[in-house]
């Protein structure tokens, strides 16, 4: 009897606590909103770098000239798992005109966010940034709570849009992209 009322009473409870919301995946996901940023708008440069998966070394100024698109992800988010082979799709679709480079924030190795790219077949370079050194960049210029969260970034490195949480569709990204990149003042 006592289980009988105490299970709803406890199903209840949880229900009305801000971690029911999440399911206590330890991630807080966006809700898919696009801010896009008129070029006379968007502020200075953002600059970040680091060392990628791979172990080699990686900067977004090896970007200026192109769109670039940034991804904040790890492995255990269950959006950011979804949305990983559709951002591989279009990195390999971009061409010169733009690049895709992942930012990846919590995975305990670089070695186990590597692996987990691989199986789904992406192979655009990501920042191994567990301490979040490459996510400061976008203080005050992008919010970065959520994840996954995809940011645009224009041909001279200025935050042109941002996406919270996972990325609505593929042809929302490449509209995005192609606003982007037909609106920089360079």
């Amino acid at each position: 009897m006592l289980l009988g009322v105490a299970a709803p009473l406890l199903l209840a409870l949880t229900a009305c606590t801000s971690l029911g919301a999440t399911g206590n995946k330890g991630y807080i996901s966006g809700d898919g909103s696009v801010q896009v940023i008129d070029a006379a708008d968007r502020d200075d440069p953002v600059t970040f770098s680091g060392t990628s998966l791979t172990g080699e070394p990686i900067s977004s100024e090896d970007y200026l000239g192109k769109v670039l698109v940034v991804n904040k992800w790890w492995s255990g988010c269950g959006p950011c798992r979804t949305e990983m082979p559709m951002l591989s799709e279009i990195s390999s679709e971009l061409g010169d005109e733009a690049a895709v480079v992942g930012i990846n924030i919590r995975d305990s190795s670089a070695d186990n966010g590597l692996a987990f790219m691989k199986g789904v077949g992406a192979d655009f370079p990501s920042v191994y940034d567990v301490q979040g050194k490459a996510g400061l960049a976008f203080a005050g210029k992008a919010p970065m709570a959520s994840t996954p969260t995809t940011i645009v970034l224009d041909d001279e490195g200025r935050v042109a849009a941002v996406i919270s949480g996972a990325i609505p569709s593929k042809q929302t990204i490449l509209d995005v992209i192609d606003d982007v990149a037909g609106t920089s003042d360079g």
